[in-house]
Order: structure tokens, then C-alpha cells, then sequence
């Protein structure tokens, strides 16, 4: 989770909301309930404009390595989220 945010600091975008869950609640918390509200938070819409969707939360946890740690309806959130902005799927 805090490369995500290094990574779109790069391009002069400091989530600073997100960043501040991580550092309270941990990665694990943090993105367990950033996907449990019912709108996506506008840094992926910023991410979205950066270009940068591989580098979202969403993405992140969609990845083999860690979809284990959540539920089935966090990744089915997840993916949601990412389709509305035409996220290109790995295959």
C-alpha cells in the first residue's frame, strides 16, 4: 500500500487520505475498508487520469499474492471499480 502512494507521488499525487489509513490501520485494514464504502474514493478516479491504475489499491489486491487475504466480495468490489474505468485485466 505505501508504494502505491510513492509511486503516484512521482507524478505529483500525495493521497494523503489513504496514506493516513495505512499508517493507523495497516495495508490490510486500510484497503479491507476503503472497498467496504459504496464509492470508490477519488484517488482512483486521480490514478484513472495519472494512467496509474496498476498502481491502485484496487489493483493491488486483485493480484495472486495477496487475494487470499481478502473476501470474495472485496474482489468482486475491486474488480468493479476497476472495470468502470476500463482497467485492462491481466490475463
Amino acid at each position: 500500500m505505501l508504494s502505491i502512494d510513492a509511486t503516484a507521488g512521482k507524478y505529483g499525487y500525495h493521497p494523503s487520505y489513504s496514506l493516513r489509513m495505512v499508517h493507523e490501520l495497516g495495508g490490510l485494514r486500510a484497503a479491507k475498508q476503503l472497498l467496504s464504502t459504496d464509492n470508490p474514493q477519488s484517488g482512483l478516479a486521480r490514478l484513472w487520469e495519472l494512467e496509474l491504475l496498476d498502481n491502485s489499491m484496487e489493483a493491488l489486491v486483485i493480484q495472486e499474492q495477496w487475494k487470499d487475504l481478502f473476501s470474495e466480495e472485496d474482489l468482486q468490489e475491486a474488480r468493479r471499480r476497476l472495470r468502470e474505468y476500463g482497467y485492462a485485466f491481466p490475463r
